[in-house]
């Protein structure tokens, strides 16, 4: 069964850079747009960037000029990096992809990376 699989989540002070990285593991055909979610506490998980398998992205406006989306097609591989890191970024993040395998087209999610930013 396919799973995507993310890490790189942690710790970081404000001001300070992560580099998220999420891929799926098992056997598929192909992938197609794929992106970055997050959910704060109490609050309802927001997209935060997507990048279609062509390259083109999109950005929630709280991370436009902050965080930089970006995919090595051949290793299946979306990466978020995130700099200029501000506490209000503290959440889990989600990877979410579209990936067809022999059970066909779906839409996957991962299980989530803690980021939190703090002194």
């Amino acid at each position: 069964q396919v799973q995507l699989v993310e890490s790189g989540g942690g710790l970081v002070q404000p001001g300070g850079s992560l580099r998220l990285s999420c891929a799926p593991s098992g056997s598929i055909f192909s992938i197609h747009d794929m992106g970055w979610y997050r959910q704060a506490p109490g609050k309802q998980r927001e997209l935060v960037a997507r990048i279609t398998t062509g390259g083109g992205t999109n950005y929630a406006d709280s991370v436009k000029g902050r965080f930089t989306i970006s995919r090595d097609n051949a290793k299946n591989t979306v990466y978020l990096q995130m700099n200029s890191l501000k506490p209000e970024d503290t959440a889990v993040y989600y990877c979410n992809a579209d990936i067809t395998t022999n059970w066909g087209f779906r839409n996957y999610w991962g299980q989530g990376t803690q980021v939190t930013v703090s002194s």
